[in-house]
């Protein structure tokens, strides 16, 4: 893909459509083709720097957060504008579709984690327990969630129940990514402090 003159933060893509977004500092989201590489669109909405981005597993729906506080939900075949969500307090930093499209999650500076119901878009639980920004999501198997903190924490959450699971303690400076193995059991944490970590998720 070309190169985008402003730094950018986040991009997704999603095969069905063939379709990359890449989150900028521009306040700019774009819309890539993932054969050509060539940029389809460029949407205009976001005030500030956009952060995140994610596409549903199973419809023509993805969401972009940013700067603003805001979450913006986009048709992925025209590009519109579907919807704003906004509830946190600050910057929303990073966003995940749960696995069978039912719930979005979004996450802040405000330390908070919202879920989101995907066919209402009203909100449905708020998850507390960072001590600092939450900066990665990852949904996994069985309705578990994690995330990952300026806290240094990687947390494992049952989002039915909005219960914490698992708060693990190894790395030295924020973490940054989270993701799970695809049956669930395992989980990968990337952090400043140079390291990968793999967890035990099961339980």
């Amino acid at each position: 893909m070309p190169a985008a003159t402003p730094a950018c933060h986040g991009a997704r893509c999603v095969p069905i459509l063939q379709n990359c977004a890449s989150a900028c500092a521009d306040a700019a989201l774009r819309v890539w083709d993932a054969a050509t590489g060539a940029e389809r669109r460029m949407l205009d909405g976001h005030e500030q720097r956009v952060t995140a981005v994610a596409f549903h597993p199973t419809r023509d729906v993805f969401a972009s957060a940013g700067f603003d506080g805001t979450i913006r939900l986009w048709d992925a075949g025209t590009g519109a504008a579907v919807r704003t969500l906004q509830a946190h307090r600050g910057a929303v930093t990073a966003l995940a579709f749960s696995g069978d499209g039912s719930l979005l999650a979004s996450a802040g500076a405000d330390q908070r984690i919202r879920l989101w119901d995907a066919a209402s878009w009203q909100e449905r639980r708020v998850l507390a327990g960072h001590e600092a920004g939450v900066t990665s999501l990852a949904f996994g198997a069985a309705r578990r969630l994690a995330s990952g903190g300026q806290d240094k924490k990687v947390r494992l959450w049952d989002v039915e129940s909005g219960d914490l699971l698992l708060t693990l303690l190894g790395h030295e400076n924020w973490v940054t990514a989270v993701a799970f193995s695809p049956d669930g059991t395992r989980m990968a944490s990337a952090s400043f402090d140079g390291t990968l970590r793999l967890w035990n998720s099961s339980r």
